[in-house]
């Protein structure tokens, strides 16, 4: 590219070009502009009103994302808008600065029209030809360089629409993704919201509640703050409940003694009806005593002879259990007997005689509220006496204590432990099922395989409780502390 300078008149000078004649006419009072059309060719371009400069193009895409920005209502768009107004911010001052350039450009070429305006009335008329050539020539370089100039300014006007094209994307897809995190936000708030009312509610619920329970309880307060008012200051009421206390008694007694009644009436009918039979049934059918199988007849084979088998019988008659071990003619009714019949089946030369009780067993007088008394203990002990161990007599009848707690049950004697063992499977309790008189005072406890004993207590009380104690605990345990083959008719 030729690089003009001021040095061109005295060139042109040197080499003895005559001076341009005063009568050459320009067509403009300012240099054309310039572009390359077809063919290479160097074509005079028009101004066209539309083109809109690159500083106007910014500004208006400045005043759409600003117009933008004042539609969002997001916070977090802010900082990246901002990041992306100050890249516009900067690519429009490197556009004002290259705009600069070009004006000291135009400085330029007006200072070269105008030595060669003065140097044209120096040239004479013959090298008027060769002057307008090199004019021409010096124009087209510039409008080259011009050209190149603009075309690098639309690529990076191009560029700055193509950013602010996908700042503008990138905006409305954040725009998008706050509204959506905006929206489960708000539904998580109506959640929160509806759980808190749930629990508003609940509360309130069990508020009116405790407040019914408050008021029950303090009704019963008051109830039994009148009821020790009057036991301290009798009355005709007061009198009148003692009456009535003591009718209850009355009649209480007198449904025992008519229960009592109606069973010896049904076994001396029994007795009547079946005087052919050879055997019966003695003994109070309760809870604390035994039954025993007494023949009845000259005619009855001896007891020795016969085989025997003990059964419990549901009150309603249906179904029949078992009792294993129960093989004697004397049978002590256990805490499991309690509500149901007693049958005993006796076999002899090919003959079965059934002998049942006359009404289910009752329970032992007291027992239960003696018992209850017991469970509050965490240990509770009986003196007690081994006669048999593993089947064999014992030889000690020194005093034992029977220790049955709440995991476990321990026989001790003195300082020494015989055995002791926590509730398990493996465990069995009950009475003796047979042993003669003392059987009511006696029970069967196998504390492990291959460890059992016979414990003789004081009373049949005392025998009964530690039974139904230790069944207590064992069931707290989730395990069932019954005789021999008993857990399957249980189960059942």
């Amino acid at each position: 590219m030729t690089r003009l300078t001021c040095d061109f008149a005295d060139t042109m000078q040197k080499d003895a070009v005559p001076a341009v004649s005063a009568d050459v006419i320009f067509n403009s009072s300012h240099f054309p502009n310039y572009k390359i059309g077809a063919n290479n060719q160097i074509v005079e371009a028009k101004d066209d009103p539309k083109v809109l400069s690159m500083k106007e193009v910014v500004a208006r895409e400045t005043a759409q994302l600003l117009e933008q920005q004042k539609r969002l209502s997001v916070r977090d768009l802010a900082s990246k808008f901002e990041k992306g107004l100050a890249a516009a911010a900067k690519l429009s001052e490197e556009a004002r600065l290259r705009e600069a350039a070009s004006l000291e450009k135009h400085v330029l070429l007006k200072k070269l029209r105008d030595a060669l305006e003065s140097l044209k009335g120096r040239v004479a008329g013959r090298n008027k030809d060769d002057v307008e050539e090199a004019i021409s020539m010096a124009l087209a370089v510039q409008l080259t360089q011009r050209e190149g100039e603009l075309l690098q300014e639309k690529a990076e006007v191009k560029k700055l629409a193509n950013f602010l094209k996908q700042a503008s994307e990138d905006t409305k897809r954040l725009v998008d993704e706050e509204r959506a995190f905006a929206r489960a936000e708000i539904d998580n708030a109506r959640a929160v919201v509806l759980r808190v009312e749930g629990a508003l509610q609940e509360q309130d619920r069990m508020t009116r509640g405790s407040g019914k329970q408050d008021l029950d309880e303090l009704m019963k307060e008051v109830q039994e703050a009148r009821r020790i008012k009057m036991l301290h200051q009798p009355s005709k009421v007061m009198d009148m409940e003692l009456e009535l206390r003591a009718l209850r008694a009355q009649l209480a007694e007198k449904s025992k003694h008519s229960l009592r009644l109606q069973k010896e009436l049904a076994t001396s009918k029994r007795v009547v009806e079946n005087s052919s039979h050879l055997f019966e049934l003695d003994g109070h059918e309760a809870l604390g005593s035994y039954l025993r199988i007494q023949p009845c007849s000259d005619n009855a084979p001896e007891m020795s002879k016969c085989l025997i088998q003990w059964y419990r019988v549901s009150a309603e008659g249906g179904k029949k259990e078992l009792i294993s071990g129960a093989t004697k003619s004397i049978y002590a009714p256990e805490p499991f007997d309690v509500g149901r019949i007693l049958q005993a089946d006796i076999v002899s030369e090919g003959q079965q005689i059934s002998l049942k009780t006359a009404g289910p067993i009752d329970p032992a007088a007291g027992l239960g509220s003696y018992v209850e008394a017991l469970v509050r203990k965490h240990d509770v002990e009986f003196n007690v006496v081994v006669t048999q161990m593993n089947g064999k007599n014992y030889q000690s009848e020194s005093i034992h204590v029977l220790h049955v707690g709440k995991m476990r049950i321990k026989l001790c004697k003195g300082k020494t432990t015989i055995a002791k063992e926590y509730y398990s499977s493996a465990m069995q309790l009950c009475g003796v099922r047979g042993g003669g008189n003392a059987a009511a005072q006696a029970l069967f406890w196998q504390a492990k395989k291959g460890l059992s004993f016979v414990i003789a207590f004081e009373s049949e009380r005392e025998r009964n409780a530690a039974i139904m104690l230790a069944r207590r605990f064992a069931f707290d345990c989730n395990i069932i502390l019954a005789g021999p083959d008993d857990r399957a008719s249980l189960g059942n």
